[in-house]
């Protein structure tokens, strides 16, 4: 495969650092692979469903990042397992939990489009509002997750985790959203060039709305199931912000906006769980875990990016001029990549 075809598939990247990380855990460990995989696929959905919201919303734009999700999986964490052990139900309790990430995307939307705020200063006081929540329900919290939930999320038919499965169809939902759907392609038509989104009729206000929506009811659905995984806590979501953005970006979706890659979610995000099992492994502190993380994202950054400036070198090469209405519809449809 020649660098213009792995440039036209960005999610290539983050699935090889995954399978090397898993390589040298393999070598390191002297164990069997199955259980260290089966593992990461119990562990990356509760990352690929946040990183699947974050993406939308850094698709929509420059400027578009949702600081909010990791404040919002904490409290969400705590109303959906209060709300389970009061009415008996799981099922309510999760739609609580998504209710609460929608609740507090709310306030960044109206903060975003009503009051022009930046959407970064309006997902953080967002954030700060459902951190403040938080603190005040866990005082004095009693309530445990619901047993029967809890045993659903480690049920793993074949060794794979019924999570993985379910997390694989919403991905495959969300492809489909954004390949089929008229707010799919509206997203990548903002995300690209909003000026010309909005002379060409589409409602930019209701498709950011739209977005910021989605990504709080999906970090609402990861405080649920996640709280439920392990116990509700005021950290719970705390490692979910950077992890969130950086899987996004690694996956192959473009910071810049305009091309979303919700398969690369899935690669970045197997990346980041077994990346961190391999440091506690060999034992490392915090400071060189942080290190080697670091370095090994930018690594893998400069090698995608090497591959979409190559690919877009080719392309530039080769293509034939075309009408603008033309290079709007092609540019549209070519930069959502499942």
């Amino acid at each position: 495969m020649n660098i213009r075809a792995i440039g036209s598939r960005p999610w290539i990247w983050g699935f090889a650092a995954a399978a090397l990380v898993w390589l040298v855990i393999l070598i390191i460990s002297g164990q069997g692979g199955g259980q260290t995989v089966s593992l990461a696929l119990s562990l990356a959905p509760y990352l690929v469903i946040v990183g699947l919201g974050q993406m939308l919303v850094i698709t929509a734009g420059p400027g578009n990042i949702d600081v909010s999700v990791a404040p919002i999986i904490s409290l969400a964490g705590f109303a959906s397992v209060g709300v389970a052990a009061s009415t008996g139900s799981a099922t309510v309790g999760v739609l609580a939990g998504i209710g609460v990430g929608v609740l507090i995307a709310v306030i960044s939307t109206v903060a975003i489009l009503g009051l022009s705020v930046p959407p970064i200063i309006a997902t953080l006081a967002a954030g700060l509002v459902a951190s403040s929540l938080t603190l005040t329900m866990a005082g004095g919290f009693t309530a445990v997750p619901d047993p029967g939930l809890r045993q659903l999320l480690n049920v793993r038919p074949a060794g794979v985790p019924i999570l993985a499965v379910a997390v694989a169809v919403l991905t495959g939902l969300i492809i489909a959203l954004l390949r089929r759907t008229v707010y799919g392609r509206s997203l990548i038509a903002v995300g690209q060039n909003r000026r010309a989104a909005e002379r060409a009729g589409i409602p930019v206000a209701r498709v950011i709305a739209t977005t910021y929506l989605v990504s709080g009811a999906l970090a609402g659905l990861t405080g649920a199931l996640l709280a439920a995984y392990i116990a509700p806590s005021a950290d719970l979501g705390t490692r979910y912000l950077l992890d969130s953005v950086a899987v996004v970006v690694i996956g192959g979706t473009l910071i810049s906006g305009g091309r979303a890659v919700p398969v690369g979610v899935w690669g970045a995000g197997l990346f980041f769980i077994l990346l961190d099992g391999l440091v506690n492994l060999v034992g490392w502190s915090t400071a060189a875990q942080n290190l080697l993380k670091g370095g090994l994202v930018l690594f893998v950054l400069f090698l995608a990016g090497g591959s979409d400036r190559a690919g877009g070198t080719a392309s530039r090469f080769r293509r034939r001029p075309r009408t603008a209405a033309a290079t709007t519809t092609t540019t549209t449809g070519d930069n959502t990549h499942g």
